[in-house]
């Protein structure tokens, strides 16, 4: 059997050591917490101190920044960016390509298109059709 990790240079002449997630293989920073429920897809990054609750799933070339959250049941699409400390509620659903910006909190059960960008900072809930409301 392979090695179950990999190693990548980071931006500052560092390495950083990511292990294959065993639901869907995506890679997990040492210092994360993925439930073992949840489902990180083949090429997806959870970086360092980030959380990734149960039954969570987030899909091929998303990207988890440190210490941002991901809730119970939340869906993160395709090539999503969760930006640093970024809190994504329980059931939320964020679309493909759409950029989650540092500290933006989005409600449980909210629903973010593709293709969206949400500030930093910004507390965002949406009705059930995923029309942005004030939170």
């Amino acid at each position: 059997m392979g090695k179950n990790y990999v190693d990548i240079e980071d931006g500052h002449g560092g390495t950083l050591r990511y292990r294959k997630h065993a639901n869907g293989r995506g890679l997990i920073a040492h210092g994360a917490k993925v439930h073992p429920q949840a489902v990180v897809e083949a090429g997806a990054y959870v970086e360092p101190g980030a959380k990734v609750g149960a039954g969570a799933y987030v899909a091929r070339g998303a990207w988890i920044e440190p210490e941002a959250i991901v809730g119970v049941n939340a869906r993160i699409e395709a090539h999503a960016h969760i930006g640093q400390g970024a809190v994504i509620g329980d059931g939320a659903t964020i679309g493909v390509r759409t950029e989650v910006g540092t500290g933006a909190h989005i409600a449980r059960g909210a629903k973010i298109g593709d293709d969206e960008t949400v500030a930093a900072g910004m507390n965002l809930d949406t009705d059930r059709k995923g029309l942005w409301l004030a939170a």
